[in-house]
């Protein structure tokens, strides 16, 4: 219980400046062949016999820590003093003096692949080049880690989903409480009270959208270059405030909302692609996204609630009673994020991820090549900006996301509308109503995560889910249709979000190796897709034209159809520049019917590694 409350509140607290600002760590990285045995995949603290660096750093690092970069003497000193003990593992040997000794390592093992007899449907076999049939064997739908993880790294892998993972859910929540809110008021006396008429609701989505969108363009440069676990509270406190307002002039509030809120979406699933490996990310991702369904399955609770006791105190409506509640709820929510959002494994500002696993979070995006965020690097790198036009990236994933952000009919409050019109269900009912859909949306969000990231094959947990899209979107098209099924195609509707973060962590995935290129691409994609809903919903969602939304219910089923086909284009174009990196992932592929023979690459492999030996020991002596 003691190391417990060391770990979790004595350190964190020293690690506070001035006992209340947490700040940047500065963490020194151990040398390569020291880190690969911090993230080694055995189990428990020890190997062969001898104590991981992991551990014994772990007994000093709190000490190391304060020490400034130049303090090399007085750190390599320290080092001895504690004690550290030698460690063999893959050829690597660390001395009681602390310096690194290498012996020859291991070859790689490599797997070969003749493609001469390759099968069609091999196509649809997302990671056929991403992870070798070892890899596949560790990966158990049924377990939360993989095969072999060690005890250091699901701890490590814990904190995160902690501090990460469902911080971003509790964020996600109340913003989506506060957007979906709108649509709760509008039918619960706000239309009355303001006076709205005719497209009124939309025009005041609308305005939220395109604050959204404005502010969304500063972070196309700086989404990797701020420390966003300062900016993204910021951010909260002040839209929080705003919500207060909000009960008062509600079209123009609106607007600033939208621009306090703009890079929170992106940020997170920045983040996530900062810390998670490609077959984690996307359960983190829909983890985030529950909170966009309990935001929306709680708004009807509270604001019935809130109705049926606030109503009429202190001479304010009930619905102006809920944007209050929901501001300070975000303040509170918003203090915390400064506390536990950890920035990113290089620019990181945890007070609760010690020195090692700060460490081992660097050396886990190496191993799925995620490139490192850098805050010194250029606003404006031409070079960047050319090479991202240039490739398919852009373009293939900035429609695919245009068709996303349009296959889903939940924004439009459709939904609760119908139910007013059929005027049999007072308002808290109607409110009570509305936390059917999101309640069966969290459900739809578990499986589709644990499809993508356990089955590894993100597209076939896109294509689950558009189908059911479809489906109850062609039959709200249709109207005329039984009551039962209506609410059968609106029981469907939410299967349409439910896709959302496999395709957000697909593109974090496919734009991994430059960090400047993975943020631009996202902010860039984001932005497009969010465009497209601003000018259409006014188009398609026209207020004057509910409960019947044909146009409405049509465009939908056409955008998650256009989805679905779009993913194949995506997948082929993944799989191709994977097959062309297939080598960095322990595959050898040739094809002997083009005259290919296996390639004998372990000597190559094993010269290069001498030759970066004879580079470091080079660049050691220079700088001594």
């Amino acid at each position: 219980m003691s190391a417990i409350w060391n770990e979790f509140v004595v350190e964190p607290h020293r690690r506070l400046k001035w006992g209340f600002l947490p700040v940047k760590r500065v963490v020194e990285d151990l040398p390569e062949d020291a880190a690969e045995s911090v993230s080694s995949g055995v189990e428990g603290d020890e190997f062969d016999g001898h104590v991981t660096v992991a551990q014994d750093l772990k007994n000093n690092g709190n000490n190391i820590e304060t020490l400034s970069d130049n303090d090399t003497d007085s750190r390599a000193g320290l080092e001895k003093d504690q004690g550290i003990q030698e460690f063999t593992r893959e050829g690597a040997v660390l001395s009681h003096n602390g310096a690194v000794a290498t012996t020859t390592p291991a070859p790689i093992e490599y797997e070969y692949r003749d493609e001469a007899d390759r099968k069609w449907w091999k196509f649809f076999d997302e990671q056929e080049y991403r992870i070798n049939k070892q890899e596949r064997s560790h990966n158990k739908w049924y377990s939360w880690f993989k095969e072999g993880t060690s005890f250091e790294e699901k701890k490590l892998i814990l904190k995160l989903d902690v501090l990460l993972a469902f911080y971003s859910c509790m964020a996600y929540w109340i913003k989506y409480l506060d957007t979906v809110n709108v649509n709760n008021a509008y039918v619960s006396g706000m239309k009355e009270d303001l006076g709205f008429k005719g497209d009124d609701l939309v025009h005041v989505q609308v305005m939220y959208t395109v604050g959204n969108i404005i502010f969304q363009l500063p972070f196309l440069f700086y989404l990797n270059k701020v420390p966003l676990n300062y900016v993204l509270p910021c951010l909260d406190l002040a839209w929080s405030l705003l919500t207060v307002a909000a009960h008062c002039r509600c079209r123009a509030i609106r607007f600033f909302i939208g621009a306090f809120e703009a890079p929170s979406y992106l940020a997170y699933q920045y983040l996530f692609g900062s810390f998670y490996k490609h077959d984690e990310m996307v359960r983190r991702s829909a983890f985030y996204y529950l909170g966009q369904f309990i935001g929306i399955l709680s708004a009807g609770g509270i604001q019935s609630a809130v109705y049926a006791s606030l109503n009429g105190v202190n001479g304010l409506a009930g619905w102006r009673w809920n944007f209050i509640i929901d501001a300070i709820i975000s303040v509170v929510v918003g203090i915390i994020g400064f506390y536990s959002l950890p920035g990113d494994p290089y620019n990181c500002y945890s007070i609760f991820l010690t020195d090692d696993e700060i460490r081992l979070a660097r050396r886990r995006l190496k191993e799925n090549q995620t490139a490192r965020a850098n805050f010194d690097s250029k606003v404006f790198d031409i070079k960047v900006w050319k090479a991202i036009f240039s490739d398919w990236k852009i373009y293939i994933l900035c429609l695919w996301n245009i068709f996303c952000w349009n296959d889903s009919n939940v924004a439009s409050g459709a939904y609760l509308l119908w139910l007013k019109s059929l005027k049999r269900y007072s308002i808290p009912h109607v409110n009570k109503l509305s936390m059917i859909t999101p309640g069966l949306g969290i459900v739809y969000l578990i499986i589709t995560g644990v499809i993508a990231d356990k089955s590894h094959s993100r597209w076939f947990a896109i294509i689950f889910t558009q189908v059911f899209n479809i489906i109850g979107n062609s039959i709200l098209a249709a109207w005329d249709v039984k009551e039962g099924a209506k609410w059968f195609g609106f029981m469907l509707q939410c299967f349409g979000w439910a896709m959302a973060p496999v395709l957000y962590s697909w593109q974090n995935d496919i734009c991994r190796k430059d960090s400047e290129t993975r943020s631009i691409i996202l902010v860039t994609m984001n932005i497009m897709a969010q465009t497209s809903t601003a000018w259409i919903s006014v188009l398609v969602w026209k207020t004057e034209e509910a409960p019947r939304y044909l146009k409405g219910f049509t465009f939908t089923a056409c955008s998650a159809f256009c989805l679905s086909v779009w993913t194949f284009v995506v997948l082929y174009f993944y799989k191709r520049d994977e097959r062309n990196n297939a080598r960095e992932n322990g595959i050898i592929v040739y094809n002997s019917k083009h005259g290919e023979s296996r390639p004998v690459v372990e000597e190559m492999e094993n010269s290069s590694i001498v030759d970066d030996e004879k580079e470091s020991s080079g660049s050691h002596d220079e700088k001594n």
